[in-house]
C-alpha cells in the first residue's frame, strides 16, 4: 500500500498519510466573504461527514473571511489560490490550515519563496495541485498532447520547487475529468511520491454522471492502495458530494461505521412501492447517522429476509403488508401504513 508509506501530514486537528484513515474532503459554492453563508454550508459538511473544507480565496475579503468562519467550524479549512500569492499569504495569516496552490502560476520564485515561508513559519502544508486542463504549454508540447506522464511530470516539478525552497510539508494532488487518463497518472506518479495524496476526478459532472465517474475512477485509484484523501467533485450540493465519498469507502472497506441501506432493484413481484419506502427510510436514518448499522429494505417476502439475511434490520414489503426481520428472522408483520414506524422502533431498540 502506497499509502502507508506517505509522509504524515497534519492539517488542523486532522492527520493524513503513513496508513492513517482516508478523510473526506469537499468544497464550498458559496462566496466565501459571505461568512454566514460559508458557514451555513460548512456545518452541514461537517454534518454530512466531512473531514477538511475548501474555500476559494479569490480577493483580500475571501482571506480575511477565513479568520471569522474559523471561530463557527470545527473542521480544517483549506486555501484555494489561484494566481495572487498575497492570498495565500493573507488567508495563513488569517488562520488557514492549509493552502493549495500551483507554484507554477503563482507569480515566480520571488514570490513563491515568500508563500512557502509563510507557511514554514506558521507548519502550515501546501498542496501542490495539477489539473490536466491546465497543463503548462510546454509539458503539452513535449509529451505531443495532455498525457498522464505530462500530469506526472509537472506534479513532480511543482513539489521539486517547494522543496527546492526548503520545504516538504506537502500534499499532492493531481487531477483529470478522463477517469483512465487520471487512474494512470496516479499509478504512475505514486512510486515516485513520498508525500500524501489527495484524489478525486474533476470537473465529474452531475450527480449521476459525476458519481459514476467518480465512483470508477477513485475506486480504482484507492484500491491500488494510492490516495490519503478523496473528495467527489459534483454539480450541485456538495454535501451530495461527501454521502458519495463515503459511499465509496464504505465499498472498498475503507471506512466503516454508519448506517449502511441495501435494498433491492424491484422486480414484478413487487407488490409495495419500493423507490418511495426506501426514500423514507433513507430520510428517516439520517437521524441515526452516529449508529453502525446496516439496514435493508426489500421488495418481496418471498426473498426479502434470506437475500437481506446479513442486515441487522430490514423490512421486505407484500401486499398491503410488510414483514421487519433481524438477521434474516422475521419478527413482526405489520401493515403497509405502519412499516416506517415498526421499522423505526426497532431501530430505536437497538440502540439499548
Amino acid at each position: 500500500m502506497y499509502r502507508d508509506n506517505t509522509k504524515v501530514i497534519h492539517i488542523g486537528d486532522r492527520v493524513i498519510g503513513g496508513g492513517n484513515p482516508i478523510l473526506i474532503q469537499s468544497m464550498t459554492n458559496t462566496k466565501t466573504a459571505d461568512v454566514s453563508s460559508t458557514v451555513e454550508q460548512i456545518l452541514r459538511l461537517e454534518d454530512a461527514g466531512c473531514d477538511i473544507v475548501r474555500c476559494t480565496v479569490p480577493d483580500k475579503e475571501a482571506a480575511e473571511a477565513i479568520k471569522e468562519i474559523k471561530k463557527q467550524v470545527h473542521i480544517p479549512i483549506v486555501a484555494d489560490i489561484h494566481f495572487d500569492y498575497r492570498m495565500a499569504i493573507l488567508a495563513m495569516e488569517n488562520g488557514a490550515d492549509k493552502i493549495r496552490i500551483n507554484p507554477g502560476n503563482i507569480g515566480g520564485r520571488d514570490k513563491l519563496l515568500a508563500v512557502v515561508e509563510a507557511a514554514k513559519e506558521r507548519d502550515i502544508p501546501i498542496r501542490v495541485g495539477v489539473n490536466s486542463g491546465s497543463l503548462e504549454k510546454e509539458i503539452v508540447e513535449q509529451y505531443k498532447g495532455v498525457t498522464a506522464e505530462g500530469i506526472v511530470s509537472s506534479a513532480l516539478d511543482k513539489v521539486s520547487m517547494i522543496e527546492d525552497a526548503g520545504y516538504d510539508n506537502i500534499v499532492v494532488s493531481i487531477k483529470s475529468s478522463d477517469v483512465l487518463m487520471a487512474v494512470q497518472a496516479h499509478k504512475m506518479l505514486a512510486p515516485k511520491c513520498r508525500y500524501p495524496m489527495h484524489v478525486g476526478i474533476t470537473e465529474a459532472g452531475s450527480l449521476i454522471n459525476g458519481n459514476i465517474k467518480s465512483g470508477v475512477g477513485i475506486g480504482i485509484i484507492l484500491y491500488e492502495g494510492i490516495g490519503d484523501t478523496i473528495r467527489v467533485s459534483l454539480t450541485g450540493d456538495p454535501v451530495e458530494e461527501v454521502k458519495s465519498a463515503q459511499v465509496i469507502l464504505k465499498s472498498l472497506g475503507l471506512k466503516s461505521g454508519g448506517i449502511e441501506i441495501v435494498s433491492c432493484p424491484t422486480c414484478g413481484r413487487t407488490n409495495i412501492d419500493l423507490i418511495d419506502l426506501e426514500s423514507r427510510v433513507e430520510k428517516m436514518l439520517e437521524k441515526y447517522k452516529d449508529l453502525s448499522l446496516k439496514v435493508a429494505v426489500m421488495g418481496c417476502a418471498v426473498n426479502g429476509p434470506g437475500e437481506a439475511s446479513s442486515a441487522d434490520i430490514g423490512v421486505a414489503g407484500g401486499n398491503g403488508e410488510g414483514l421487519i426481520f433481524r438477521k434474516g428472522e422475521v419478527i413482526r408483520k405489520v401493515k403497509e401504513s405502519q412499516i416506517l414506524e415498526a421499522l423505526e422502533d426497532e431501530i430505536r431498540k437497538s440502540i439499548h
